[in-house]
């Protein structure tokens, strides 16, 4: 006889169903698990063994053999533990096989028979769901998994608990959906405790009403990582879909610590250290990186050039098509990855470049070669680059900071709802976009109509600043932001030279 299982394997976010058999036979007693598992997989059967010696159960002086299928894809993780102890009971009779053909099963066991939590739950949840199928997680996953929908969910504390109710001596409840309360750990400061900084604060505004990526040029103490910090306190909330998607790549990534679902954008500073794969995903299986976890929401980079070169570059692509490809030799894993970019850097190693009373002796060649560490194409990528100059003591003495971060987010609303109702008519064309950063080239100079002054300004401001295709479509997405932010529907003049002044020549 031969017990079957249903679980899961992941790529990426992408859920492939597993079949455990088990099998019990004749011969010199043994527990092997075949199927291409790794090293937490292959170290199931001690944990099994172990949870139903605590049960009281003993394995019998038999052959046992566990093959996990399709054979040729890999299997990682420990949420293998529970299936291949439910597929040991089912074929030594302890509990009905047919109770559970319907199930998918998730979870890893302690040594005395506790279910511990795991990573990819919501994503196996909605793979069940999908197909029609039920679901077993841990206690621990249950208010995760219940945001999949209208399927049925058993989330036992231990292996007893699921063995009762399989027996139909305990009645498992159904658990409830939760939202994570560790999502937002830190504080966000308001844009009214920002002293001075105008132009910067309106270069964050038009950042957090287009979905626009954002480079901050100035001294150290300037206020640029506290601006930054201000910008999930304007953006729009996670809307459903948004933060489904969000909670699937953090459940993937094991950081829904609550087993909640996310319900604000989230916000990513991984430090200058952060290396290739800690940034855009990978190692050895192949995680989530930064740009990932920041999907749909920001990623900070402070000390831009004290990143790796390659480190870097590796944004490139993952800034146009909103996607971090992990390859790898034996699998290629994609992941979501639309995120703005908001970075800052010093203008030079010391940080006082074009101060008279403390520049280097080096300038301006200090300067020159820490800003070479930023290539042009990824330096071409941002839409708005603003100097923070240094805070005057007149501006620290000031009691008021300027607007209220409530007042500037009632704006950013108003314009993302223009944009929204814009885009409406065009969904085909725009590939489900729905802000103006995301607008596609090909549908720049449909949507945004300039009048003959505009035109020949943008003409002439490309000529001089040697503008690349790029630069000069997403100019025109700012362009049309300022014009949301004012809530006209046509593109002016002094629209449009707003968004020059917002791409200087140095930086």
């Amino acid at each position: 006889m031969v017990a079957r299982i249903n679980t899961v394997a992941f790529q990426g976010i992408d859920v492939r169903p597993v079949d455990v058999q088990v099998q019990i036979s004749n011969g010199l007693p043994a527990f092997t698990i075949v199927g291409l598992p790794d090293k937490a997989v292959a170290e199931s059967k001690e944990r099994v063994r172990a949870a139903l010696h605590a049960l009281g159960i003993a394995l019998p002086p038999k052959r046992l053999t566990v093959n996990l299928a399709p054979a040729d894809l890999s299997k990682e993780g420990s949420h293998f533990d529970l299936p291949i102890a439910l597929g040991v009971m089912a074929a030594l009779d302890i509990i009905p096989a047919n109770e559970l053909e319907r199930y998918v099963v998730l979870g890893e066991l302690s040594l005395d028979a506790s279910i511990r939590a795991v990573a990819g739950i919501l994503p196996a949840a909605l793979h069940a769901g999908s197909n029609d199928n039920h679901l077993i997680c841990p206690k621990a996953c249950g208010g995760e998994a219940a945001w999949a929908g209208d399927l049925d969910i058993l989330a036992p504390q231990d292996l007893l608990q699921l063995i009762n109710h399989m027996k139909g001596t305990q009645i498992l409840g159904r658990p409830e959906a939760q939202l994570s309360t560790e999502d937002a750990p830190m504080r966000v400061p308001d844009l009214s405790e920002v002293k001075g900084q105008e132009l910067a604060k309106r270069a964050l505004e038009i950042t957090a009403a287009g979905g626009h990526n954002l480079m901050m040029c100035g001294p150290p103490g300037s206020g640029k990582s506290m601006l930054a910090s201000c910008l999930p306190g304007i953006l729009p909330p996670l809307s459903p879909k948004e933060a489904l998607e969000v909670s699937m790549i953090h459940s993937l990534a094991g950081t829904l610590p609550e087993g909640g679902l996310i319900k604000t954008r989230p916000f990513r500073d991984p430090h200058h250290s952060a290396s290739l794969p800690a940034l855009v995903g990978g190692g050895q299986k192949a995680k989530p990186g930064e740009i990932s976890l920041a999907h749909h929401g920001v990623l900070f980079l402070d000390e831009l050039p004290e990143f790796a070169r390659g480190t870097l570059e590796s944004l490139r692509q993952p800034l146009e098509t909103g996607k971090a490809l992990v390859a790898r030799v034996n699998q290629h894993v994609t992941y979501p990855a639309n995120f703005q970019l908001i970075a800052a850097m010093n203008p030079c190693r010391c940080g006082y470049l074009g101060d008279p009373d403390m520049e280097c002796t080096r300038a301006p060649r200090c300067g020159t070669d820490y800003q070479a560490k930023i290539s042009g194409p990824l330096m071409d990528r941002f839409d708005l680059r603003v100097d923070v100059p240094a805070v005057t003591v007149a501006d620290l003495g000031t009691k008021s900071g300027g607007e209220r971060s409530e007042t500037v987010r009632a704006r950013t609303l108003r314009a993302l709802g223009m944009q929204a109702a814009r885009f409406k008519d065009f969904q085909a064309e725009m590939g489900g976009a729905s802000i103006n950063a995301d607008m596609p080239a090909a549908m720049v100079e449909k949507i945004i109509a300039l009048d003959d002054g505009s035109r020949t300004m943008l003409a002439d401001a490309a000529e001089k600043l040697k503008l690349s295709a790029r630069a000069y479509h997403r100019l025109l997405r700012v362009a049309r932001t300022i014009a949301d932010l004012d809530a006209q529907d046509n593109v002016q003049k002094h629209h449009v030279a707003e968004a020059l002044g917002f791409r200087p020549v140095r930086i």
